[in-house]
């Protein structure tokens, strides 16, 4: 039950982690002006893709962040940038490529380690998306990411101790996000940990009650106490948030 539920989903494409976001949908005009009056300037339309990007206008944000690679094709974020909406538009082949020409113009940049390895991940390859969380560690990033997805990683190989250490650090740089919490608290239940795990997911719902993945941990908490009419509501309230989300209707399925 604790596989099936910990790690089967990537998560939403990142898009509204887009490096350089500042933009949302409400600025896209006043950032228009801003390309007006400096239409050779790659970061602004830099900032108008991250803008567009984040509001799902992926087409638009393609072809600023073009521009701005036209503009200077040595503008390593912009690379990353546009190969995070490739990912959102499932084009990995070409988000991969894009990943690749920001770390060699910029082998540094962890942004992209992250964003690639998340990539990985998403196709399954976890070896490389370790590895390349791995790499973003040790260029001492601070973006909790790269934990977290390391700590997701070491979850599937049922190094618990190893990903509550990662998930731990992850909260630590960004103690507001709820996913790590809920990852935390998975791995404290596989230790056999009931406590930690449900304060932890308590608290990720406490931060965020739309997240189907800690409705169905909160779930085998409950499973695991045998209180399964209390299960039964945190698998049913996951699965109307995410009726696709398997390990919601498996839950269900258990203790119906």
């Amino acid at each position: 039950m604790l596989a099936a539920a910990g790690c089967t989903t990537t998560g939403p494409v990142e898009v509204i982690s887009i490096d350089e976001a500042q933009g949302t949908q409400e600025n896209i005009s006043s950032l228009t002006n801003v390309i007006r009056n400096n239409p050779n300037d790659p970061k602004a339309y830099n900032t108008r893709g991250s803008a567009y990007g984040r509001a799902g206008e992926f087409n638009k944000a393609l072809a600023d962040f073009n521009k701005a690679i036209a503009i200077d094709p040595n503008y390593y974020q912009a690379y990353a940038n546009r190969a995070l909406v490739y990912r959102g538009m499932g084009d990995l082949s070409a988000a991969s490529n894009d990943y690749n020409k920001a770390l060699r113009i910029n082998p540094r940049y962890d942004v992209a380690y992250i964003g690639r390895g998340n990539m990985y991940r998403q196709a399954g390859q976890t070896n490389n998306a370790f590895n390349d969380f791995q790499a973003a560690i040790n260029l001492d990033t601070t973006d909790p990411r790269a934990y977290n997805n390391r700590g997701l990683i070491y979850q599937t190989r049922g190094q618990h101790k190893l990903a509550i250490e990662d998930f731990s650090t992850a909260i630590s740089l960004s103690p507001s996000a709820p996913l790590p919490y809920s990852n935390r608290g998975l791995s404290y239940l596989a230790q056999g940990d009931d406590e930690n795990a449900f304060a932890d997911i308590n608290k990720a719902l406490d931060l965020d009650k739309t997240i189907a993945e800690a409705w169905v941990n909160q779930g085998l908490v409950y499973e695991k106490r045998g209180e399964l009419t209390k299960a039964k509501r945190s698998y049913a309230h996951a699965a109307r948030l995410d009726p696709d989300y398997k390990p919601a209707k498996d839950g269900l399925a258990r203790v119906s």
